[in-house]
């Protein structure tokens, strides 16, 4: 598990996916969303640009982000 620091209130998830390459762009960030491979908070998210804060978790390929 790594922690991942945010300087605003939130982050955009699609926005997460690439900074910490998971992907190398965004609409491979979409895609990864879209095709429901990506859990916050133990749940699969589809929204691309769902709000991201402080103690959300973020899980893809046994990958494990936490937001701080």
């Amino acid at each position: 598990m790594k922690n991942f620091k945010i300087k605003e209130k939130y982050i955009h998830l699609n926005q997460l996916i690439k900074a910490i390459s998971w992907s190398s762009n965004g609409s491979e960030a979409n895609a990864l969303i879209i095709n429901g491979l990506i859990k916050v908070n133990d749940s699969i998210e589809y929204r691309k640009r769902n709000k991201l804060v402080p103690g959300d978790k973020i899980e893809y390929n046994q990958q494990i982000i936490v937001i701080e």
